[in-house]
């Protein structure tokens, strides 16, 4: 109940900030759904909701298994005539999905591990409609300096510092980690006009789970404290993730 409980506030951020996003994209027909594209969507934890939602959503992910697990979710779910999964990866986007035919992409977890992140973000901007719709999802260099140094590895806390893609040593599973600066650098030069950057996770993962699960009221008043702060520039400097909303 807890773990889920976690992962249900890790993402609603996203979701909320997304789902309004998304309602503002102009449409001709304004009861139809728009057409999505989740890169790295894998099993639907994002998808499937937006297509319950009415819209029409393309799951481009390099894993068989993620794919299998969803259309099995969307079959639950009762929306397996909208959602599509196609096997491949950034590079493989405009073929797979089609060059100016989403009205929003989502990209969240995925720029980390891509081997070319600007042409990843080049491949997202093609596959978008004008005026379509980025939701990208960053893990932050801030966050892991401070980890590493609250835990006493003070030489790869500054290791991760100075390194180039901010990593903490050749052990770190993370092939890749973004500053605010470098990330909307590389967006503007993709073709992308930014407009939010929230923090994500500033404090559900520090907040011991005994005090979640126990304490009445407790799960709402971290989501709620995570709200507040998801926009204040000093603690958004400090959290693992980074969620960009930007316009083609």
């Amino acid at each position: 109940m807890v773990d889920r409980r976690r992962r249900s506030m890790r993402t609603a951020l996203v979701a909320e900030a997304l789902r309004v996003a998304l309602a503002g994209r102009t449409r001709t027909d304004p009861t139809a759904g728009l057409d999505i594209v989740d890169l790295g969507g894998g099993t639907g934890g994002f998808a499937v909701p937006l297509a319950v939602e009415g819209h029409r959503v393309t799951v481009v992910d390099p894993s068989p298994d993620a794919l299998a697990s969803l259309e099995r979710r969307a079959s639950d779910e009762g929306v397996r005539e909208l959602v599509r999964g196609v096997q491949g990866d950034a590079a493989d986007l405009p073929q797979v999905a089609g060059k100016a035919t989403a009205d929003a992409v989502l990209c969240h977890g995925v720029l980390e591990v891509v081997d070319d992140p600007a042409q990843a973000l080049q491949a997202m901007a093609s596959v978008l409609r004008d005026g379509g719709v980025l939701s990208l999802l960053v893990a932050q260099r801030n966050a892991v300096v401070l980890a590493r140094a609250l835990a006493g590895h003070l030489t790869e806390a500054r290791t991760a510092l100075q390194d180039p893609d901010g990593r903490w040593g050749p052990a770190d599973p993370m092939p890749r980690r973004f500053d605010e600066a470098a990330i909307v650098a590389q967006l503007a030069e993709a073709g992308f006009m930014v407009h939010t950057v929230h923090g994500v996770r500033t404090f559900t993962d520090l907040v011991p789970a005994a005090i979640v699960d126990s304490e009445a009221g407790a799960a709402e008043a971290l989501a709620d404290l995570e709200r507040a702060a998801s926009q204040h520039p000093a603690f958004r400097a400090l959290s693992p993730q980074l969620h960009i909303l930007a316009t083609r």
